[in-house]
């Protein structure tokens, strides 16, 4: 928590856009350093999350567009056709809602995760916009809590403090 809460304004921003590509969540988070624990980073996170506009959530689901997750899993048995299908429900909601699809697969088996996101993207595609909107922006949320977690870890080692 010391190098992130000492870090210049700038790194700190950047490292926090790693997380969740809006400027806004970025600087909120940037400019109420410096942060006790990261109990307290993450409430604040989570809080900046709940906050995002709709131009603040488009700029982060875009964001999200140019880093696509592999998926583990995919050279099984049959992975060319999972692959198809995956690639085809992306796009179905791509068309649908506009923007790139996203869910948090933390915590979930690595063999699992191509079902779950198949899973996913289907049950999605029958929300209405808006719906899908606060699905979106809460699987965002999650994500970025997730990243933040890892930043900080990574950046906590031994000489770190």
């Amino acid at each position: 928590m010391h190098r992130f809460n000492e870090a210049d304004a700038g790194a700190a921003e950047e490292a926090l856009l790693a997380c969740c590509g809006s400027h806004r969540w970025a600087l909120r988070l940037t400019a109420h350093r410096p942060y006790p624990d990261i109990e307290s980073l993450r409430a604040a996170a989570s809080e900046a999350s709940y906050d995002l506009r709709p131009a603040d959530l488009a700029e982060a689901l875009a964001d999200e567009s140019w880093m696509p997750q592999p998926l583990l899993g995919m050279r099984a048995p049959g992975s060319q056709a999972a692959h198809t299908a995956l690639r085809a429900a992306h796009a179905a909601y791509e068309a649908r809602f506009g923007h790139v699809f996203v869910v948090c697969l933390e915590g979930i088996d690595p063999e699992e995760m191509l079902d779950t996101v198949l899973g996913s993207i289907r049950t999605r595609l029958a929300n209405d916009p808006d719906e899908e909107r606060l699905v979106a922006a809460d699987e965002l949320r999650r994500i970025a809590l997730t990243r933040l977690e890892h930043l900080v870890a990574t950046h906590s080692g031994a000489g770190a403090r």
